[in-house]
């Protein structure tokens, strides 16, 4: 356990770090000052929280200290200790702020983390992974369903959903270019759902103004073609597979509302 002198010399070394950084005017030629900080990732508690607020924040100026930088700060992530945890969690965001082409790794590890034991760090994952979302709709919510579809846990998928689906109508912007991107992904998603998964997914998708009210009949003719898929009519039916059955009831339950007036005409198309 580091003692509280020494402690001190760490904070104090990073601050300076940190002060020759900012009055920089030329901040790519401070390495060694950089350098020093992601170092600070392997000394004491205090040293590592501070490290972890000054890494993200310079992280552009040095892209050849990159992947040390990201090694070292996802080290942090890992800490046992709470408050280092949680402020290495804040500075996610910054990595991509100006780096896009790190946005996948970054919301690839907050969706890991959304199944967080204490509460303080769920919070945080989640408001982490709303500031990345809002830097680039289209590119983070392409990202996390490419984690749903690799997920394992099904717990961290149910989070994931809840998290994020409420949130479409301050997410979707411009709205009808990105209701038409997240209908893509939510299409590739359905291959292996259970029952009440592909019912979220089409509440989901009804709730969107591209499947709205008045809108043309082969906007419905493609939501009835989703679930007409889904049902997997051609299969062979077999009374002992209980997935099957309840997707098959799910989809049927679903249909019925487009065997009304204005949509009986799209149904017949269909079939």
């Amino acid at each position: 356990m580091t003692d509280a002198s020494e402690e001190a010399k760490q904070i104090e070394k990073l601050y300076e770090f940190g002060e020759r950084l900012n009055e920089a005017k030329d901040k790519s030629e401070s390495v060694k000052d950089y350098e020093g900080i992601i170092d600070a990732t392997k000394t004491s508690l205090k040293a590592k929280q501070l490290a972890a607020q000054l890494i993200p924040r310079f992280f552009k100026f040095f892209p050849n200290l990159s992947n040390r930088a990201l090694n070292a700060h996802f080290y942090l992530i890992e800490e046992e200790d709470l408050a280092v945890r949680v402020q290495a969690i804040r500075g996610l965001p910054l990595f991509c702020k100006d780096t896009k082409e790190y946005i996948s790794k970054i919301v690839d590890i907050l969706g890991q983390l959304l199944t967080a034991e204490e509460f303080v760090e769920r919070d945080v994952v989640h408001k982490a992974l709303m500031s990345v979302l809002r830097q680039d709709v289209k590119e983070s919510l392409t990202a996390l369903f490419k984690h749903i579809w690799n997920v394992e846990d099904p717990g961290q998928d149910d989070t994931i959903r809840d998290k994020v689906f409420p949130l479409k109508a301050e997410l979707l912007r411009p709205q009808e270019e990105m209701e038409r991107h997240i209908t893509d992904l939510i299409k590739k998603s359905l291959g292996d759902v259970t029952g009440a998964e592909f019912r979220m997914f089409m509440d989901f998708l009804k709730g969107l103004s591209v499947f709205g009210e008045k809108v043309p009949p082969e906007r419905l003719k493609e939501l009835i073609g989703i679930i007409e898929g889904q049902a997997d009519l051609d299969a062979q039916f077999d009374v002992l597979d209980a997935d099957h059955i309840d997707r098959l009831i799910s989809c049927l339950f679903m249909a019925i509302p487009f065997f009304c007036g204005k949509c009986w005409h799209v149904w017949f198309v269909v079939i």
